[in-house]
């Protein structure tokens, strides 16, 4: 048997394991335990935001443009961070190649802010 091969995946499948444990045994244990006295309001569907003459399930309403910058700035300064932890991690073995490339990066993300800034996404009323 291989140790090794064992020893690197064995991490692996117990966080995996545990991953998809966890949730299933909150289910199952909220599904349990939890009270089951619904009632009619409390079954029917819940919406909030802007109430519209349209009907409920109707795609072609318009809808504010403002969720569509939020959306924006999430990915903008999320992904940034996801992508910042492991070059900071491993700046010093990358050399020049790694900075440039970081340096492109952020400048692709400096233009997604600058057009955020721009659009008046980071304007809050």
């Amino acid at each position: 048997m291989n140790f090794e091969l064992l020893e690197t995946l064995l991490p692996l499948a117990l966080a995996l394991g545990l991953a998809m444990a966890v949730p299933a045994a909150m289910m199952i244990l909220s599904a349990i335990l939890g009270p089951k006295n619904g009632n009619q309001s409390k079954l029917s569907t819940y919406e909030c935001g802007i109430q519209t003459e349209a009907v409920s399930g109707d795609a072609r309403h318009h809808f504010d443009v403002k969720f569509y910058l939020i959306a924006m700035c999430f990915l903008v300064f999320d992904v940034e961070i996801v992508f910042l932890f492991p070059w900071a991690v491993l700046f010093q073995k990358m050399a020049w190649g790694g900075f440039v490339a970081m340096l492109g990066f952020l400048g692709i993300l400096a233009f997604g802010w600058l057009y955020l800034y721009k659009r008046g996404a980071l304007e809050w009323e």
